[in-house]
């Protein structure tokens, strides 16, 4: 049972769906009074059918082939939604290769998809069905922060644009953009997974990702180069406003020239992203027009030309939890000393 309006918008929905369904059926409802809908399952040609969210008793079913796989994954990605996966198979090639490309804040294979435990399995989406940090996740508390730590150092692979970004700065002088991309490339959680604990027979762990595309607005250069920085050790493209590109310097190597986009203005960008990055003399300019946005909702960060920029709101975060026991057994089991 759901209310009057979310009942009405589920049966126009199905409604239209049964037009275009390659089959469909439906329960039978008793004749009560309330605002009931009843369980449907919809077969439909393709996951492009659906244009939003549909949340209610109603199932989508798409047959598809082994060998269009891919384009299903992509079909998932570009969908924007990214809420949960599950998938039910015991070939880990497919396994992996699902895990490695699905844009979804959290993936879960060979066990139901609800019931996420804090700590065990982050929730949260990715894209329109989420900005993140996820609820129960390791970032969860810093998000309730004001300047909060950026977190442990490591000595993994910085990203090569980054590399050559640090090499730059240090060849023309620019010692505070070098200080600030050295710091990145210490801090940032790009490609790092960490596992996380559970029950005997499951295996989870939270990965982060690149978020994709990074709003970059800036009123001088030192900001600008400081919000190039953090995109480029995030692994994301920049979004540079038309009143910026003044300020990117011209003998910028070419390879980090091709992580910038130069945009006129906030309504000619088409695709969505789910962070800008501000220096405060522009919040009053650009904040209204990120709020009225279609799509997911933006996430703002000032920044200045000193300040350390949070890395970790620049990534997305993918949980994983795999039901081992379904596979044949926990292999890591075996290893254990008594």
């Amino acid at each position: 049972v759901i209310d009057a309006e979310a009942q009405g918008n589920l049966l126009a929905h199905i409604n239209k769906m049964k037009t275009v369904a390659l089959d469909h059926y439906s329960l039978d409802l008793p004749t009560v009074k309330g605002t009931f809908v009843a369980p449907t399952v919809l077969e439909i040609k393709s996951l492009e059918q659906l244009t939003h969210e549909v949340f209610g008793p109603v199932l989508h079913v798409i047959r598809y082939k082994r060998s269009e796989l891919p384009q299903l994954v992509q079909s998932i990605n570009d969908s924007g939604y990214g809420l949960t996966l599950g998938i039910h198979t015991r070939i880990d090639e497919t396994i992996d290769f699902i895990t490695q490309r699905a844009h979804v804040g959290n993936i879960y294979v060979n066990r139901n998809i609800v019931g996420a435990v804090v700590g065990v399995q982050p929730f949260g989406g990715e894209g329109k069905s989420g900005t993140g940090p996820k609820a129960g996740g390791p970032l969860y508390l810093k998000r309730l922060q004001r300047n909060a730590p950026a977190g442990p150092q490591h000595q993994r692979q910085a990203p090569p644009a980054l590399d050559a970004l640090t090499v730059w700065a240090k060849m023309h002088g620019h010692d505070k953009v070098q200080q600030l991309a050295q710091e990145y490339a210490r801090t940032t959680l790009l490609g790092s997974t960490t596992v996380l604990p559970g029950p005997t027979g499951e295996r989870n762990t939270l990965s982060f990702a690149a978020r994709g595309t990074i709003l970059c607005a800036a009123a001088n250069t030192g900001v600008l180069m400081n919000q190039l920085a953090a995109v480029l050790a995030t692994g994301n493209q920049a979004l540079v406003l038309a009143q910026s590109p003044a300020l990117i310097p011209g003998d910028l190597p070419a390879a980090l020239k091709d992580r910038i986009q130069v945009v006129s203005s906030l309504e000619s960008v088409k695709h969505d992203f789910q962070i800008a990055m501000i220096e405060p003399s522009l919040d009053a300019q650009l904040k209204p027009l990120l709020a009225a946005r279609e799509g997911a909702l933006v996430g703002t960060i000032e920044t200045t030309q000193e300040g350390v920029i949070p890395l970790w709101r620049l990534v997305a975060e993918r949980a994983l939890c795999v039901n081992t026991t379904a596979a044949g057994g926990n292999a890591s089991l075996m290893m254990l000393s008594v």
